[in-house]
């Protein structure tokens, strides 16, 4: 009985500790669509993004601006100069609490909605956001944050309606809308500790 008990401990120890989710850049995205002229959309997305769910359900997820993706060079380098001003702002942050019992009581291949309310800093200004979101547990240390529908992001919120301003200006628009739908899938794996 002592070593069935000794044997139990050490396979026990050799087991890795998980602590918290880390985000996998690979297999996420957060994309946004800008408008144009009244009617024209285009898809935009950021290469960069960084996210941490601490075991109590804390989220702290970081967008580098930076990382701006238009798929045109001189668009990508406007934005970053005159709407986000990521020399003084460089990033965007998302604050929100996950109900990490439920998640974590999620079978493997199962799926569960789940409201989600956080705040967004951005251009030095904090709003508070809500939205419904679709968690799917891929495996024991992997599941998947989407959206259900897409955030709507409004320039006024964030004090960048000049910077709008200034991008209608230099591509010569009649117009480009202040406001603009966010969608995001983030992919979580969990941390070893040890």
């Amino acid at each position: 009985m002592r070593i069935l008990l000794l044997s139990l401990l050490v396979s026990l120890t050799t087991f890795p500790a998980f602590s918290a989710w880390l985000l996998d850049n690979q297999f996420s995205k957060l994309s946004f669509v800008t408008i144009k002229k009244g009617d024209i959309a285009e898809n935009h997305h950021f290469a960069r993004l960084a996210g941490k769910v601490n075991k109590s359900g804390k989220v702290n997820f970081t967008v580098d601006l930076t990382s701006v993706d238009t798929k045109i060079a001189i668009r990508d380098d406007r934005m970053k100069q005159f709407l986000f001003n990521t020399d003084k702002f460089p990033k965007a942050n998302f604050k929100a609490k996950l109900d990490m019992q439920k998640i974590d009581k999620l079978a493997s291949g199962k799926t569960l909605l789940m409201p989600l309310t956080g705040s967004i800093s951005l251009h030095g200004q904090k709003q508070e956001v809500s939205t419904q979101v679709l968690v799917a547990k891929l495996s024991k240390d992997k599941f998947v944050v989407s959206s259900m529908q897409p955030v709507l992001i409004n320039a006024k919120n964030y004090d960048l309606v000049a910077g709008v301003a200034k991008l209608r200006e230099l591509a010569g628009l009649p117009s480009i809308s202040n406001a603009v739908p966010v969608s995001f899938v983030l992919s979580f794996n969990q941390a070893q500790t040890g």
